[in-house]
Formats: C-alpha cells, structure tokens, sequence
C-alpha cells in the first residue's frame, strides 16, 4: 500500500474510501466526487491500480482532506487477451490489499465510514461486508442504464435470469416505466451474445446487482440529476433501494461559474501537449465550430476517419478534431487535412481539456462516441450532440440524448460502424442549421443546461444529496 500524500490527522470527520478501475471514463467522475466530498468537509481516500495512479500522477489534485493509495500494484494489462487474468488477479490481490488498508487506516484512528466503489469491481461489496464497512455503489453511467442492468440481473424477475442467458439479441427489449422501449440496438452492448466483450462484462455486472440484492437498504449514487431522470430513478423505489442523484460530477467551474477555480478533473492519462487551440478557437464565430472527439478508448478505422474527413470538407465549418496521439493513423489524417483542407478551418490535437472546449462560444455542436461523462458534459455545457456510439452504454445514452432529452442526433451507420459522409452532413445541418429540428435541439439544450446549474445551488437536489451523502 504506496501512500501518495502524507497520512491525514485523525479527526471526527467521516471518512470515505472511493475505489476505481483505472481507465479515464472511471478514474473523473470517481475522482469529482473525492474532490466534492473533501470541499464538504469530510476525509475521502481515492484509490485505483498503482499503473492508474501512475498514469495520473502529474496531474492530481492537491486538496486538503484528500489522499491517494493504490489498492494493486502488478502491472495493468490493456489487451483483451489479459483482460480475464487481470481481472481475476485484480480480485484476488485487490481484495486482500483492500482489508490490509481498512485495517491501517482503523490502526491509525481513521477507520471508513463508508466504502464507495465503482464498475467492474462488485467484489469489493463482500470486503466491505465482511468487515462490517458500509459500502455504496458508483454508478458511473446514466440511470437508465443502470435500470437496464437491474432489469436484466434483478434475482425476481431479470431477464437474464429467467431465460438463463440472451440467445437471440433481435428479440431482446426493455421498458421501463414513462420512457421509450429500448431495442436491441439501445442496450449496453456488451448484454448481447454477439459482443466480445459479454462473456468477460455479463458476469460482472450479474455480481454487482447480486451484491446490492444482499444488503437490507443497498445504496447508489448515481452520476446524474433528479430533473434529468426521475423516470429511471423512481423505478427503484419498488425495490427499496436507496438510488442518490449525486451528479453532474463535473469540475465545478462549469456548474458554479466565478464562485470556482476547479476546471480539471484533475487525473488526466492523456498529457495536453499545449492549449494553442484556445486561440485557434477565439478567432471562431460563436456556436461555428464542430468538436469532434471519440474519448479515450473509441479508435476510428481508416475509412470512418476518411468518411468523417469528406463530411467536413464538404460542410465548409470550421472543426476541432481530438485523435488520439497513440493512433498510428493520426499522421495520415493530418496530411489528407494539408492537401484538401485550404482555408485553415480545420485542427486536429491530440488531446485537450474538453469541458473548457465545450464551454467556449464558439462551439456550434460535438459528434461524440457518447460516453457517459461526454453527455453529461454537453448537458452542462448546452452543446448539441451529434451521437456516433460503438459500445457499452453509449448506444443507450444516443438513445437517450435522441428520444427523451432532445439535445442531439443520433447518427445512423451503414455499415460496422461507420457513419457515410452523407449522414454525417446530414446530421450537422439538422443540430447546427436553421430548420425546426435544430431550433428544437437548441432549445432543450438550454433548458438542460438550466436545470443542471439549479441542481448543484443551495437547496437544488444534487446539493441536498451531497450533504445527505456526508452525513451517511
């Protein structure tokens, strides 16, 4: 157990321990709330992989209240070959370094009140058990998601259960009351046989509904706001389980304005190199520039960049485009851009501090993969979202965004995920042109925008939930 910050003075202060995978999609909403929880007033201990912890040493948080450890310290193996063994090693050795911290930490006189642990670790629900350490599940993605998850796996009536595994993904649907059925082509991928990725993520996410159904009262937090998805939070109550709207778990500067100087999540793995792109972007229109970015795990083929590419050009907007430094493609885009792209409407980064990107004016909309924390990102923002998902809960949050919240498109593929030129222009005039649609989306842009400034203000329902969280 490698200590990053000296340990804190023992005080009556409760105490949370928050643990998470170490991938960025996890490590910045885990980490917003450490950092929300410590400006509340209480001891928070933030804990992943020591690779996670590495990756994002140069950019944590100094905070007072807040300490880093790392909870595994064997390499972390990105390939999906390692991916089972890690998994089961991450298990074995995370679990027995989990009790070894609870222990210190009860040594020191700063025993946990309560363990908060994220995706793809429902083991550490029976440690905290065990130990008799209250524990809370992070949901790290939307509630209707979470909703499907439940209504798969719940042990009374999960779908999961009943037919003892999903063998034709065609007629798989799911409805939960008050908001539109989800197909096949909405859920989590990896819920469908087809998925490489099931036969690894299904067992998981079985155990983490199982844990929760062991405990008397089980408790999430969920990264969202009440306003945002009363439908799917209320759907819990018929199972009494206590589901807290602690979100948007966004650097504070974009939800409190002048009142705050936090703008980083401030577990960065991917290194800007500068911020030139500021600049870039004060000389824009206002609402004129497309962002494009597909996260940190999404890689684009070859021909979705050239189709992407072609769409662009052909629109005639100015664009910000994020690839990824370690996509070994970057340097063909870069030169398709020197030769076809004249007019210098058109820069590519290979990172940058999106949240600040999508709260400059000149942003006009983002095509994103629609990751949770890209959503709700653009949610805060008021941007309007072209939606281009490949896996996981980004199908059901294009769905969402589509169909219930009307901030965005969802583009169609014609192909293994690959969005046409034709599409892509398409989409782009329907959020950024003149028509009804897009004065629609425009709309429920701000008025989501709005509402999430309202939730975290004195008295708002995130505001209240956070204070009911300290005092757990």
């Amino acid at each position: 157990m490698e200590m990053h910050q000296p340990p804190l003075i023992a005080t009556n202060r409760r105490h949370f321990l928050l643990m998470c995978f170490p991938v960025q999609g996890h490590i910045n909403p885990t980490l917003q709330l450490a950092k929300t929880l410590a400006h509340g007033g209480a001891k928070v201990t933030f804990t992943t992989t020591g690779g996670g912890l590495q990756s994002i040493q140069q950019t944590l948080p100094s905070l007072k209240g807040l300490t880093f450890v790392s909870f595994y310290d064997a390499p972390d193996h990105e390939s999906s070959d390692g991916f089972s063994s890690f998994m089961s090693d991450l298990r074995k050795s995370g679990s027995e370094n989990l009790l070894k911290i609870l222990d210190k930490f009860e040594e020191m006189g700063q025993k946990v009140d309560c363990l908060v642990y994220s995706f793809l670790l429902p083991w550490v629900a029976t440690v905290a058990r065990a130990s008799n350490v209250p524990s809370a599940f992070l949901s790290i993605q939307c509630a209707a998601a979470f909703s499907i998850y439940h209504r798969f796996f719940n042990a009374h009536d999960g779908i999961y259960n009943v037919n003892g595994g999903i063998k034709d993904e065609s007629s798989v649907s799911v409805k939960i009351p008050r908001l539109p059925l989800f197909s096949a082509a909405d859920l989590p991928t990896f819920l469908l046989p087809d998925d490489p990725m099931s036969h690894l993520v299904i067992p998981l996410m079985q155990e983490h509904i199982q844990e929760l159904e062991k405990d008397d009262e089980p408790c999430v937090f969920m990264n969202t706001f009440e306003e945002l998805e009363e439908d799917a939070i209320n759907m819990f109550k018929d199972y009494k389980m206590n589901v807290i709207a602690i979100g948007p778990l966004i650097p504070s500067a974009f939800t409190r304005g002048n009142d705050s100087t936090d703008k980083s999540y401030g577990g960065d793995m991917f290194h800007k190199i500068d911020d030139h792109y500021f600049q870039w972007l004060d000389n824009k229109d206002e609402h004129s520039v497309i962002y494009i970015s597909f996260g940190s795990l999404v890689v684009l083929n070859k021909e979705q960049k050239e189709e992407i590419l072609h769409g662009l050009r052909e629109t005639k907007r100015p664009f910000l485009w994020v690839i990824r430094s370690t996509d070994s493609e970057q340097e063909y885009i870069k030169q398709s851009l020197e030769n076809e792209v004249k007019n210098g409407d058109g820069l590519i980064v290979p990172w940058c501090s999106q949240m600040e990107v999508l709260a400059h004016k000149s942003i006009g909309c983002f095509v994103t993969h629609c990751g949770w924390n890209s959503t709700l990102e653009s949610l805060v923002s008021g941007v309007p979202i072209i939606g281009c998902p490949h896996f996981s809960d980004q199908t059901t949050n294009a769905k969402m965004v589509e169909e219930v919240w009307g901030t965005g498109v969802r583009a169609r593929v014609n192909g293994e995920v690959v969005i046409g030129r034709d599409e892509f222009k398409r989409c782009l005039e329907m959020v950024m042109g003149d028509g009804e649609r897009g004065r629609e989306i425009r709309y429920h842009c701000k008025k989501w925008r709005g509402l999430a400034l309202e939730v975290v203000k004195e008295g708002g329902s995130t505001n209240n939930n956070l204070k009911s969280v300290v005092d757990i």
